[in-house]
């Protein structure tokens, strides 16, 4: 039995969180401000003379206090995907018809939200607590801000049974218009610089390295999905709505849409309406309901199938094109970057943009000393759409597209059909040598720590590294001597190389940097020929005949190891026990479903979805997306939809249960 201390303590929490989520989510205080600080005064005392009863998740936690001078890089449970981008009727008209073929079905329900303009969270609860928020980063790691976090009172630290235990929840944090401009009153008040724009300062926030800073700001979440191997809900809408009864802030403007239609006239609505609003936003995100739906239709490499989003009208200025600059990637292709006079736009100061490719300046017809009109891309990238032919002056010159390498002055070369110039010197651009290093070492292929591209550049110029092969050559008393580096930097690159040569083979192959393979080919060319030898003596037929790869992957495959410096370069690889092999774990099963292609869908009992794909591919088998003349089976779960039974039969595709498929292994 609790005694009368902690039973005290337990109702001033109580109390308190209940003010906190009335005030900062419901915007309906309950109490005064003086109130609500004389409970935190009584319960901030009753802990401190009660250690024992220490939590966390305390409302007396929120205040900060705690110093983060590294934030630790964590691994995504789940990848934070991106969005693929709509800006016209027809784009949501395609994405709907795509969608339909890949489940087979006539009709899909609809949830649409307001795209939130700020920085990215996951944030995960287990046993019903906040145990950890972290930053999209690149999709598949991100930096942990958890003390940070939970000095957003919105956000709330502990929640009831009554919706899921374990889970990941995602949002964005924003920054209010109302409180940045008083931030903005006070920085200015003082003789400071002003923030350029909520989002940014939002964003900042989260990596500042005393919570008791970010608890000043008022920082606030926006929540938008939740991520579970929990069936309990069976819709997007419904998981969101039973979100937003524990405590979450789930915005209200969600809706639910029947047609396309109707998704439509909730964007024209909140094109207009969206100045309105206390934060930014900018488009609206329109998601498939059904949740056993949207693990039917899956997701791309990038983004998830079942989701897009539709961006407003981009913001457009126009300013001068001072001059044209020419950049070299890591693989020697060119690309013309646009000087401009400054200028603002959507909250950003421009300078740049990019121009793409030979055949775009001539489409435009950009002119040094033009006028030209830009926009963000997505809101993102700037680009020039066109030019104000009438503020052009009469001595104008049509542009002359770079003929040599801005890096080595080799001659550029432009094969045929392709959009872009490439500068063949390979091996003495020192532009491309440090960009393949840089790729090397990068976060999705080798995810060497220690090391970053600013590290690289120093490395080459100090004549440790002429490729990436060298990297493993390093010796911490190289390393020391350098500018900005110590014993312990040193320590780290050489431990984190060591660790390296765990990474698989998939990523390896990834990371050396053969023109057109990816990531997603990078696993497709590994799971077929299991080592870089069977790779390396592969024919083009051979290569073009394998999963998703076409002649042009084919063609630069080839071309990479006919390269004797390429194939030196695996060789010193190979040596220093890189893996350029298939792990046991990754090796097939067995060869029972070789040659056979399945469609999984609906819920099955002794398997999740993930687990039987899985299944199939570790025993030889090919899963697809949807339906065809190739498919030769159909596995059929509970609340598969009828109209994929009904095509199934229309091709002959023979359907099986799940006792059927463990049958046939």
């Amino acid at each position: 039995m609790l005694n009368i201390i902690q039973q005290r303590i337990n109702q001033l929490r109580k109390e308190l969180n209940e003010h906190n989520h009335n005030y900062y989510v419901l915007d309906n205080a309950t109490i005064s401000d003086y109130e609500f600080d004389i409970k935190l005064t009584e319960l901030q005392k009753l802990e401190d003379e009660n250690p024992k009863y220490f939590d966390e998740n305390s409302p007396t936690q929120r205040v900060g206090g705690e110093i983060t001078k590294n934030f630790e890089n964590v691994t995504h449970q789940n990848q934070m995907y991106s969005l693929s981008n709509s800006y016209s009727k027809e784009d949501l008209l395609d994405w709907e018809k795509r969608i339909l073929k890949i489940i087979g079905i006539e009709k899909l329900d609809f949830t649409c939200e307001l795209k939130y303009d700020g920085a990215s969270i996951n944030l995960t609860y287990k046993n019903n607590k906040l145990v950890t928020a972290v930053t999209r980063g690149d999709g598949f790691k991100g930096d942990n801000v958890t003390s940070n976090i939970k000095t957003i009172k919105s956000i709330p630290l502990q929640i009831e049974d009554s919706f899921l235990s374990n889970f990941e929840i995602r949002g964005e944090i924003i920054l209010p218009f109302d409180g940045f401009n008083k931030m903005n009153a006070e920085r200015i008040e003082n003789g400071e610089e002003p923030y350029r724009n909520p989002r940014n300062t939002a964003s900042g926030s989260l990596k500042l390295q005393d919570s008791a800073e970010v608890a000043k700001r008022p920082l606030d979440c926006l929540l938008y999905h939740v991520v579970t191997e929990s069936t309990k809900y069976e819709t997007h809408f419904e998981i969101l709505e039973n979100a937003r009864n524990v405590g979450f802030k789930v915005p209200t403007e969600i809706k639910l849409c029947n047609t396309i239609s109707e998704v439509l006239d909730f964007i024209n609505l909140w094109d207009k309406k969206r100045h309105h609003l206390s934060y930014e936003t900018d488009g609206v995100v329109i998601k498939v309901n059904n949740l056993h739906y949207q693990n039917e239709i899956g997701y791309t490499a990038k983004a998830p199938r079942w989701a897009i989003a539709y961006k407003f009208k981009t913001e457009q200025t126009t300013t001068k094109l001072n001059n044209v600059s020419y950049q070299v990637g890591r693989t020697g292709a060119i690309t013309p970057v646009a000087n401009l006079e400054p200028v603002e736009l959507a909250g950003t100061i421009v300078k740049r943009a990019s121009l793409h490719n030979a055949d775009q300046i001539e489409k435009l017809d950009i002119r040094i000393n033009d006028t030209v009109f830009v926009e963000k891309g997505g809101e993102i990238i700037p680009k020039i759409i066109g030019v104000n032919l009438e503020k052009r002056t009469s001595d104008s010159a049509p542009l002359k597209y770079a003929t040599n390498c801005p890096d080595c002055n080799t001659e550029l070369v432009r094969t045929e059909g392709d959009a872009k110039h490439y500068c063949p010197n390979e091996f003495g651009c020192k532009t491309q040598i440090i960009g393949r290093i840089q790729h090397f070492i990068s976060r999705k292929a080798m995810d060497i720590d220690g090391i970053g591209t600013e590290t690289v550049e120093l490395l080459f110029t100090n004549n440790l590294l002429t490729n990436y092969s060298d990297l493993y050559d390093l010796k911490a008393e190289q390393i020391i001597p350098l500018e900005r580096m110590a014993e312990k930097s040193a320590k780290n690159i050489i431990l984190g190389l060591e660790a390296s040569k765990q990474i698989p083979f998939e990523k390896v192959l990834f990371a050396i940097g053969i023109r057109f393979v990816g990531e997603t080919v990078a696993k497709k060319l590994v799971k077929h020929y299991k080592n870089i030898d069977n790779l390396i003596n592969a024919s083009f037929e051979e290569l073009k005949n394998v999963d998703e790869i076409g002649e042009r992957i084919a063609a630069s495959i080839l071309n990479f190891f006919s390269n004797s410096s390429n194939i030196r370069l695996v060789d010193k690889l190979k040596q220093v026990g890189l893996q350029f092999k298939i792990s046991e774990e990754n090796t097939n099963i067995s060869d029972k479903l070789k040659n056979l292609t399945f469609v999984v869908s609906g819920v099955f009992e002794k398997f999740s979805r993930n687990e039987l794909k899985k299944t199939i591919e570790d025993n030889g088998g090919k899963n697809s997306g949807s339906l065809s003349k190739k498919t030769n089976y159909l596995i059929a779960g509970d609340k598969m939809g009828p109209a994929k039974k009904v095509k199934a039969e229309t091709l002959g595709i023979q359907i099986i249960n799940e006792e059927e498929f463990i049958k046939m292994l």
